[in-house]
């Protein structure tokens, strides 16, 4: 067996605990609604990354490239000092989302090279300038830029000209479940020798300072010899693990290495590396002018290193942070190497013996594991970029921790919070009790989970290691973390928001994909999600179909800022929306249940009974979607659209007409029936029958299309997709008319989230001389709605493409070849379904590839990402990207939902694979 599955098999069984410890660690602690104690809720003001260097976190840790346990008991993580900065590098810094001209954005360059489902081997780079880092710039400049200019970033204030900085790879890889080898190597890519110093820091999460009687655990050293010193963590309830640190090379240069291959690691000479100890607490001396209980607080190695100061660290050499203190000389074009190892044993004899030997057999059993997912022919430009997309989701495991009665009552050992807290954010979310890892969109700017992202995290995890895709998916409906109502929580900045509802195809995809890859059929997990999803569904209904009519309202549903409103609050208008998008979540969410009703009764019959009601339900919102004629209906006939319907409040209605996503989610509420499923489920085909033969009304939303020897298929659909009898073109043609259009929704690179009809013709609503405006907007937004950097007036997003291409496909699979449509529209040349679907994810695929210029079109005019070798085969996966050039926007490290396209060249190989043989 692959060796990466078997330690998968391993870890399911229990035989060993391969992701006991794992890159659990965040990269931004503060700003986040968990650290903010203020009465106001101002998270990004409470906690600033400056008071982050002397103040102990409550909630998680930070760090760079951090490890730690499932509980976030114990971390490592990496900081640096290049003899210029006011403060060491052990955290990533970028702007709040008040500092930010489009929001919150990280001023760093780091990437996720190499990971594996257990964490066997892990690969890290950050590029670390040898310049003082220009905090202050940053803050300047960004702050003075409005929203219509671009952001200010790192490379734009010519720290990195002329190469003047560090290649920091950050390796590690398992011998055992508990024992993990650390191996950092630094090139010096300028033209000058230049310092560098590493520190390698071990440190337990304070749980101390918050409760009486809480035991404090201890760092120590246990032993040295003569080139390595042995550190031991002795935790309560994690008990003993020993760092090994292997001395300091001296003058000890390699070979230039290069982005993708590290050089050998010739023996040399040593030095003693010192050792500093000092405690994981608060400075409130600084801070708050309050007396420290210890001389040793969280800033005392920065304080040792930087401003010298001897008293800072511990002469006792004691405490709860420590780091390694490496002083390195690094020549232009060099490298130099220090190893650590973590482990839970305290005699090994050579501990580093046999380091480059096991990097080495984990490297190549990574490659072989990746080999085993993707065993098709394509290219190395594709695989590279698979590779790191798959790298980045499982980088982006985090522990989280939240429990919000106690953060809402405040801690015994600190001052109780202010009083307007208990009746604030999330008051109504006191059983909300995280202690997880979980899946973050990224953790730097939204080091939070998000339930609507995590769904299609999971579409790329699935494929790596389903039983983490299905525990991520089960703990969102675990009653800690579900709303006794039903609700699931949004994420921290709000919990209460509404989010798409789209776990149950999340389900369903997992299942699915499960089955495919590793030949698993796991119809426990599918009943355990159902019957907790039922508790969520009649929450939708009883909550978000205000008048019992079957549209629904549901608010903000993810879609930031892409409405005319927010539509969170009140309506300036008065009265209520009756949202397209919201009510064609919910059939979605009707065919999502339907789908594993139908697969679990195929043995366990009751089941049938419940898809009844879920088709049931289906036929209903598809009516009310689509019924002319008694002033309900979302589609416009007039223009072939879906929009919102505003309600006035004297009883008038009218149609909100933005061309948006808005407008073409209804596709999504979409699902064939095989024949095969419909006669084995006798009890689910006789009430399917009954029900269309005595409700003409709605059988409308069902088209039938016989097949020979089969029975009938069946197609539900939200857009009706048979002819029409008068010859016109249907409502699936028209909506596809719009999105296949070059001058409205498709662009070069995907689907466009608001058509480019609107760039010159924007939708203009005048309400008591206040003029609300949506326009097409193809890169960052200049709208403060969400008050972030994101932007669905205009950018293309992964996660409705992806939903578009497979809604697509499911048409395909009832109408066959034989339907065909322009492509593009106004172009007179017919495809098929499968042929534009191809299309579409081959445009978004090539975002991230080299085209024929030899540009990744992700990058734009970024010269260096352009064109530098060391540069330019590191991937990022942006939040959104711009809606004609493709080139990435918002959040820079988003492996969430952005991380599907791993999946996307998965398809793409096999598809091709196929049509080879």
């Amino acid at each position: 067996m692959i060796a990466e599955k078997q330690r998968l098999e391993e870890n399911r069984e229990r035989l060993a605990y391969w992701t006991r410890w794992g890159p659990y660690i965040s990269e931004r602690q503060w700003g986040t609604v968990r650290e903010d104690y203020s009465e106001s809720g101002s998270a990004w003001d409470y906690f600033s990354h400056q008071d982050s260097l002397s103040r102990a976190y409550r909630w998680g840790e930070d760090g760079i490239a951090g490890i730690c346990d499932n509980h976030q008991r114990l971390c490592f993580a990496l900081a640096f000092w290049n003899e210029r900065d006011p403060i060491i590098k052990e955290k990533m810094f970028g702007l709040t989302g008040n500092q930010g001209n489009h929001g919150e954005d990280v001023k760093e360059y780091y990437f996720y090279l190499d990971n594996t489902p257990t964490h066997s081997y892990m690969k890290y780079l950050y590029k670390y300038p040898q310049h003082e880092y220009p905090y202050g710039d940053l803050v300047r400049e960004n702050k003075r830029r409005g929203k219509h200019e671009p952001e200010y970033e790192l490379l734009d204030t010519g720290i990195f000209d002329e190469d003047k900085y560090f290649d920091i790879f950050i390796e590690y890889a398992k011998n055992s479940d508990e024992d993990i080898l650390i191996r950092v190597t630094a090139y010096n890519r300028g033209d000058e020798t230049k310092p560098l110093h590493i520190l390698p820091t071990l440190w337990f999460r304070n749980t101390w300072s918050w409760f009486k009687d809480v035991p404090k655990p201890k760092l120590k050293i246990y032993s040295q010899q003569d080139n390595y010193s042995v550190i031991e963590a002795d935790h309560p309830s994690l008990g003993k693990r020993w760092l090994y640190c292997g001395a300091t090379p001296q003058d000890r240069t390699f070979p230039q290495g290069n982005a993708h291959q590290d050089s050998a690691h010739p023996v040399g000479a040593f030095r003693e590396t010192p050792l500093l100890f000092t405690e994981n607490e608060t400075n409130n001396e600084l801070l708050f002018g309050q007396p420290n209980a210890s001389p040793y607080v969280k800033d005392g190695i920065n304080n040792y290193i930087v401003r010298g100061k001897q008293e800072a660290v511990n002469p006792n050499r004691i405490g709860t942070k420590f780091s390694a203190h490496y002083q390195l000389s690094i020549a232009p074009g060099k490298s130099q190497t220090i190893q650590l190892r973590l482990a839970n044993v305290n005699s090994l004899e050579n501990p580093f013996a046999e380091c480059d030997r096991i990097f080495q057999q984990r490297q190549q059993e990574a490659d072989e594991f990746y080999h085993w997912i993707n065993p098709h022919p394509i290219s190395e430009d594709k695989r590279r970029v698979q590779r790191q997309a798959f790298a980045g989701m499982l980088w982006s495991k985090q522990f989280y921790y939240y429990v919000v009665e106690d953060w809402l009552q405040g801690d015994p050992n600190t001052v109780a919070p202010p009083e307007a807290r208990k009746s604030g954010r999330n008051s109504e979310w006191k059983h909300l009790f995280n202690d997880d890892i979980i899946s973050m969109p990224d953790k730097w700017e939204y080091p939070w989970y998000a339930a609507w992202d995590l769904a299609f995290h999971l579409i790329p995890l699935a494929v790596l290691d389903p039983d983490y895709a299905k525990l991520q998916l089960s703990r969102l409906t675990r009653e800690w973390y579900m709303h006794p109502n039903g609700q699931i929580p949004a994420y921290e900045w709000a919990l209460s928001d509404v989010n798409p509802p789209v776990q149950a195809w999340a389900a369903w995809q997992i299942y699915t994909i499960e089955q495919k890859y590793w030949k698993r059929k796991d119809l426990d997990f599918l009943e355990r999600i159902f019957q907790k999803l039922l508790l969520n569904f009649t929450w939708w209904v009883n909550r978000e179909d205000a008048g019992g009519k079957n549209v629904f309202e549901g608010g903000f549903l993810g879609l930031d800022n892409i409405g005319v409103f927010d539509r969170s609050a009140e309506l300036p208008t008065g009265g209520y929306l009756e949202q397209a998008d919201a009510t064609s979540w919910m059939g979605m969410y009707s065919l999502g249940m339907l789908n594993i009703a139908l697969e679990l009764a195929r043995e366990r019959p009751p089941y049938e009974d419940v898809a009844s009601k879920f088709f049931e339900h289906f036929l209903y919102i598809a009516d009310a979607m689509n019924h002319v004629g008694d002033g309900v209906s979302l589609w416009d006939e007039k223009d072939g659209f879906y929009y919102d319907v505003i309600n006035f409040p004297n009883g008038d209605r009218c149609f909100l007409k933005v061309r948006s996503l808005v407008g073409l989610i209804p596709l999504l509420g979409v699902n064939v029936l095989e024949p095969a499923t419909i006669e084995n489920l006798s009890g689910f085909k006789k009430r399917l029958e009954w029900f269309i033969n005595n409700r003409p009304d709605l059988k409308k939303n069902v088209a039938c299309m016989e097949t020979k020897g089969m029975g009938a298929k069946r197609l539900l659909a939200l857009c009706y997709a048979t002819k029409r009898n008068d010859g016109k073109p249907n409502k699936l043609q028209r909506l596809l008319a719009y999105v296949l259009d070059e001058t409205e929704f498709l662009g070069s690179y995907g689907i466009r989230s608001v058509s480019k009809y609107h760039q010159d013709k924007p939708f203009v609503l005048q309400v008591n001389e206040n003029e609300y405006k949506v326009d097409y907007q193809p890169a960052e937004s200049n709208s403060g709605m969400f008050g972030g950097n994101s932007n669905w007036r205009g950018p293309i997003w992964f996660p409705i493409n992806y939903l578009l291409i497979e809604a697509l496909q499911n048409f395909y699979k009832y109408l066959g070849d034989d339907f065909q449509i322009e492509f593009p529209t106004g172009s007179g040349e017919l495809k098929n379904l499968q042929a534009i679907i191809l299309e579409l994810s081959m445009r978004m695929t090539k975002i991230f590839l080299r085209d024929d210029l030899d540009k990744r079109p992700v990058y734009g005019g970024i010269e260096k990402f352009q064109n530098d070798p060391h540069w330019r085969d590191y991937i990022y996966f942006y939040e959104y990207f711009h809606g004609d050039n493709g080139a990435g926007l918002g959040a820079s490290h988003q492996t969430g939902w952005t991380g599907i396209v791993a999946y996307m060249i998965q398809l793409h190989a096999e598809h091709s694979n196929s049509n080879l043989t």
